[in-house]
């Protein structure tokens, strides 16, 4: 028998299991709030460090992507090396870190500056929400530091059960009243998909990630980013031309250059109307995935450590069912 020389798909980002520190959060937390950002930093470093050293698999998707990131854009300014992968992931840590804050409380309104929200805003006037694509970047929690200072904006995030559960649940325990809400799901079925069409009509906002092919997801299509062509879900753009809504992106990343803790949200409207014709509907989805991955091109460009996918994003396979867009957006 004539062995095989096509090599094995890479395994799903889901199934590489959960390494965000969520047993000693608590601790670390308490760290910050009791001795400051130093200490913590302090404490949490080497358990990054360690979780570097015996993670290879995170540690060459971190290379690989920055390697990717610094030929398409030179936004680090040398050749990527093992230790740029360290500096990674010590961003990752500290976004932990402001992640807590933000949904604390714990960061003010002035340590964000915001880019773009008129159109999203004088769009929430008119008593409709919109979909919300963004992506595994910087921090998307300090979105509520931003909703605060308009009374009643309130953002419903989708995140995936599995990967998202315990971590949300410290971040609800820390400010139940927060107008970020987080909906654990792992495929939007017909009574999801009810829901957030309720929520968007009573002007809420309703955020998905635009950078992880989903568990159940039937369908994804190709979009080149950073040179390279990887797989990318239709989740929000089949979602937006099903609630008949706006679809913007966001991501609040930290960028040099930038005074006090250095956050900026950017929000930038994709398409005030997602169509999805039936005779053209794979092309339209692929132009909107190009369109996101264009701008998440550019806003890592200003800010390279921010993009946290420690997995092999351009290895992901295609899901199956890829030639039957028609049925399953039907179904």
């Amino acid at each position: 028998m004539t062995p095989s020389l096509t090599p094995p798909a890479a395994p799903h980002w889901a199934s590489l299991g959960e390494h965000t520190f969520v047993a000693g959060v608590r601790l670390l937390f308490w760290v910050y709030r009791v001795l400051g950002r130093l200490p913590f930093r302090i404490c949490l470093y080497p358990v990054v460090t360690y979780y570097w050293a015996t993670r290879g698999d995170a540690r060459r998707a971190s290379l690989d992507y920055l390697q990717k990131l610094e030929t398409a854009t030179g936004s680090l300014g040398h050749a990527p090396a093992w230790r740029d992968t360290l500096r990674h992931f010590l961003a990752f840590a500290d976004a932990i870190l402001d992640k807590l804050l933000a949904v604390s409380g714990g960061l003010p309104q002035s340590a964000l500056r915001v880019e773009g929200e008129e159109g999203l805003l004088a769009h929430r006037a008119t008593g409709r929400g919109a979909v919300i694509v963004t992506g595994h970047i910087g921090c998307m929690e300090l979105c509520r530091v931003s909703a605060e200072r308009h009374r009643g904006v309130r953002l419903n995030v989708l995140v995936h059960t599995r990967h998202a559960e315990r971590f949300n649940r410290i971040l609800q325990q820390l400010h139940p009243d927060s107008e970020v809400r987080f909906i654990q799901v792992t495929d939007v079925n017909p009574a999801t998909a009810m829901m957030l069409a309720d929520k968007v009509a009573q002007g809420e906002f309703v955020a998905i990630a635009g950078d992880r092919v989903p568990v159940r997801q039937s369908m994804s299509v190709p979009a080149r980013f950073l040179g390279h062509e990887a797989q990318w879900p239709v989740g929000p753009y089949v979602l937006a031309a099903l609630l008949k809504c706006p679809l913007y992106a966001m991501a609040c990343v930290r960028e040099s250059g930038v005074q006090g803790s250095g956050y900026v949200l950017r929000v930038h409207c994709l398409a005030e109307q997602v169509a999805l014709p039936r005779n053209a509907r794979r092309e339209a989805m692929v132009a909107h995935a190009q369109q996101f991955a264009d701008w998440l091109e550019v806003l890592l460009a200003n800010a390279p450590l921010a993009w946290f996918n420690f997995f092999p994003f351009w290895a992901q396979a295609i899901p199956p069912r890829t030639a039957q867009p028609d049925r399953d957006h039907d179904r």
